[in-house]
Formats: C-alpha cells, structure tokens, sequence
C-alpha cells in the first residue's frame, strides 16, 4: 500500500515512517525539504498519486496567532483537495486532546479549524487526538522560567511517549477510516507542576517548580479537565521513568 506522510521529517513523522516501511509498505515522506509543500501545493498531485492514505503530521512554524491559522486553513484545504482529486481512501490527521477547551490560544483555534475542514471534506478521515508528549516536558519548563523557578499550573496532564502515539498513528493508517476522532493518552494522570519537577530532578536541573495555579499554559489557564482525555481513550504504556530510562540512556 501507498502511504504518504506529512511531516514526515519531524518527531512523529519520521517514526511512522519508520514503522510503515518496516512492515512493507509504499512510504512517501512528505516535507517542503522533499520538495512536497502543503501550503503553496508544491508536489502534492504527484506524491499523492497512487495513494490510498494520507497521514498529516504537519504542524505550523509558527505560532503567532494570524500565522498558525493561516497554516492550518491553507495547508488543510490544499492537501485535502490534493487528496480528493487522486481518490485517497483515508486521510488521518493528528490533533490535539483537548482542542475544544483551549480556544483561547491561537494555535488551538488553528487546530480546530483543520479538523473542521477534514469533517466537511468528502475523503474518509479518521483524527487522532494526543495529549502531550513526555519529549515537551523540557520546553513547558522553558515555558515557566523565571529566573531560578518554574511557574506551572498543578493541574492534571496525561502525557504520552513519542514512540507510543507513533504506533497508534501507524496502527490507525492500516485501519478503516471511522470518520470521526479517538483520543490516546499515556497510562499515568498526573499534575503538570509535579511531573516537570521530576523531569528537571532527573536532568540535574538545579531549577524548582513552583505549583501556581494562575500560571498560563502557553497563555491558557489550566483545570483538570483542559489536557486530559475523556472516557476510553487509547492508552499507551511507556510512563515517565521507562520513557526517560530510554531516551536518557548513556551513550
């Protein structure tokens, strides 16, 4: 079968490419670097051709507000056009848990107005929504830096390690479109003040995590609910020690 890949170069991407190949199939790794462009169209009707799946991997490089919503919108339509007018059988697209609650932040708002699109178009979808991934924990610490301290909200996360939702993506690519949207998560629910310290204790990162509940999530105010599934989601089950054992792992 012939599968093509949006983004995938980056963190996801390259391992469904990984693992799709492994097992056989037809990869396209698809990326403006591969001359293959979502937004200006670039490539797209010939690596689209012969393709029965297409998975979107692509995120926007930028998340200024006007920026990520204009990425969404436009690569979201070009692609799925693309996708129609070769007779894709599936299109999967990878989203965010959560997305409905955090439309206070433009990049969210970008998210949701690409899974809006993938509902109306005509192809058979299937959007996969992650929580977030243990290889963020660095960057949400970057995040909350001030000075010698790190501000996050205490509430409840439920993190997921990259090779895991790399194996629901791979999985959902050889699966029948349902036409609709799952979450998967990791398999432990946690405090994000909490979890960071773990990460920042286990890196020797001499900073303290300081539970504020004011504290912005990337401009958003947190509760419990904002970045943890629902009922039933896929779990995976690499928990935070595995995850850090291996990506940490003396060289």
């Amino acid at each position: 079968m012939k599968i093509v890949v949006i983004g995938g170069s980056g963190l996801i991407g390259s391992k469904v490419v990984a693992n799709l190949r492994q097992i056989g199939h037809e990869v396209v790794a698809g990326s403006p670097s591969t001359g293959i462009n979502t937004v200006t169209g670039e490539g797209l009707a010939e690596a689209l051709q012969g393709a029965q799946v297409v998975v979107d991997l692509s995120n926007a490089p930028s998340w200024e507000d006007k920026a990520v919503l204009e990425f969404f919108e436009t690569s979201g339509r070009k692609l799925l056009a693309a996708e129609a007018a070769a007779g894709v059988q599936h299109h999967i697209a990878l989203s965010v848990v959560g997305t409905e609650r955090l439309l206070d932040s433009g990049y969210f708002r970008g998210k949701m107005a690409q899974e809006e699109l993938i509902k109306a178009s005509k192809v058979p979808y299937t959007i996969v929504r992650s929580t977030q991934f243990f290889e963020f924990l660095g960057g949400i610490a970057q995040s909350g830096t001030v000075g010698d301290t790190v501000h996050l909200s205490p509430a409840d996360i439920q993190p997921i390690a990259s090779d895991d939702i790399a194996a629901v993506v791979t999985d959902t690519a050889l699966a029948e479109p349902v036409n609709g949207m799952f979450e998967a998560a990791g398999p432990e629910r946690v405090g994000l003040a909490g979890l960071v310290q773990r990460y920042l204790t286990a890196m020797n990162d001499p900073r303290k995590v300081v539970p504020d509940a004011e504290a912005r999530y990337f401009g958003i105010k947190l509760n419990n609910q904002s970045l943890t599934p629902g009922d039933n989601p896929h779990l995976g089950t690499t928990g935070f020690e595995a995850w850090f054992s291996k990506t940490h792992a003396p060289r």
